[in-house]
């Protein structure tokens, strides 16, 4: 099973028994405000969604990387974060994450995304490493910047919202930005 560490967190390979904790987290409005799944109407759902990603994370070589973040003091699921490579030859990959609501403001995301770009970099030898977030998500954009990772576009009309068209932010980070900040 594949996991890292930070000072606080866990993050390790999502696993069935954590269908109920993810079916929560996506559940929850306030998760679904800038999520393009939208809310599971049931269980079955998000259980199936789990199974799609446990599949993928058997590939080999493994380019899908679902994380449940939990909380290294009490084992409690704190959400999810995932990564995905593109092909080899870009040595790229693409984060995305969710935290329960009440782990907001709290630094777990940013501890969490670190600990990713730490991997990415240091680990796999990635060129670079991308995110995209809603415009109007301003913790997540707070996340991404604090990271070092730079705005490199807008894409208008890309994600669908709760029935909605909403534009997105494009973010990235290279290894020599990474590699930089780190000496600093």
């Amino acid at each position: 099973m594949f996991s890292l560490e930070t000072p606080r967190l866990l993050l390790r390979d999502i696993a069935i028994v954590d269908v109920p904790a993810i079916h929560a987290l996506h559940s929850l409005p306030e998760t679904d405000q800038y999520n393009t799944m939208g809310i599971p109407a049931h269980i079955g759902v998000t259980n199936d969604l789990v199974r799609t990603w446990l599949t993928t994370q058997e590939a080999v070589p493994r380019v899908h990387f679902i994380l449940a973040v939990t909380l290294k003091d009490t084992g409690q699921f704190a959400g999810l974060f995932g990564m995905i490579l593109a092909a080899p030859k870009k040595q790229s990959a693409e984060v995305w994450y969710k935290l329960h609501k009440d782990r907001w403001r709290s630094g777990y995301t940013s501890e969490a995304l670190d600990r990713i770009l730490q991997f990415a970099f240091e680990v796999l030898a990635l060129h670079r490493v991308e995110a995209g977030c809603a415009v109007d998500n301003a913790g997540s954009i707070r996340v991404l910047e604090k990271a070092g990772m730079l705005r490199e576009g807008h894409r208008r009309n890309v994600l669908p919202i709760r029935g909605q068209w909403v534009d997105c932010y494009e973010y990235a980070i290279l290894e020599e930005d990474y590699f930089a900040r780190k000496k600093s």
